[in-house]
């Protein structure tokens, strides 16, 4: 799909899909994973908290159910996930910002989250979105504050050819090998990133975990991206 001159995927590849996406995903598997990510980033009353590639919101929800006291945003390109969101938080009667836009080109300031977490999008962009969504997360980070990552394991061909072709065929799995995300992560300007832990998802599917850590923080770490002082729109 196309949005504001840029390609995205959709929530569930297709838009006419979006209502399975949901019920699919937890049935993957991906709400356990997606908790031990949360157990590991310590977060913190009055935390400042990003969702990158929020989709239909499910993460944001449970770390504000988890976290009242955190201010939760949701980023994503695709605005029928989005809406799906902002029901499913309205319903749950939690407050969430969820804005549209794209993970290389995060609408914030610099410094101006605690954590930053990004759960299973990152093997939808192509290396050179994922070099720059890591440089923006890296921006928008506080001196002193972390990444979090769960994502699909990079995959050997033998491996691919266990999924259906309509579910890996927009996905970027070669590009998804700890050793290329952990250098991605440390040019982006990350310390000490680590791949800390794998687990398996139903379908055999495998997810690996990351965290790094911002140590200092410099405007110009993500050259050829401004400083973002507008407000982000819904």
């Amino acid at each position: 799909m196309r949005g504001a001159d840029r390609d995205y995927v959709p929530a569930f590849g297709k838009d006419f899909l979006l209502p399975f996406f949901d019920p699919f995903v937890k049935w993957l598997g991906a709400d356990r994973v997606r908790g031990k990510l949360l157990d590991e980033a310590r977060i913190q009353s009055g935390h400042r908290l990003l969702d990158i590639g929020c989709g239909t919101g499910t993460f944001a929800i449970a770390i504000k159910r988890r976290y009242p006291d955190v201010q939760v945003v949701g980023l994503d390109p695709d605005p029928k996930a989005l809406a799906r969101g902002h029901l499913k938080a309205e319903r749950a009667g939690l407050s969430l910002q969820l804005d549209r836009g794209y993970a290389e080109a995060l609408p914030y300031p610099n410094g101006s989250f605690d954590r930053v977490f990004s759960t299973l999008t990152l093997h939808h962009l192509p290396i050179g979105a994922k070099r720059n969504a890591l440089r923006e997360a890296c921006r928008v980070l506080k001196s002193g504050a972390s990444l979090h990552v769960l994502d699909m394991a990079g995959a050997k061909p033998h491996e691919r050819r266990r999924l259906p072709h309509w579910l890996h065929s927009r996905l970027h799995p070669k590009d998804n090998a700890s050793n290329l995300i952990l250098g991605l992560m440390r040019d982006a300007g990350f310390s000490d990133p680590q791949n800390y832990a794998s687990d398996g998802l139903r379908a055999g599917l495998m997810v690996d975990f990351y965290r790094a850590i911002v140590t200092r923080h410099d405007p110009f770490l993500s050259v050829g991206h401004a400083v973002r002082d507008a407000a982000p729109t819904s």
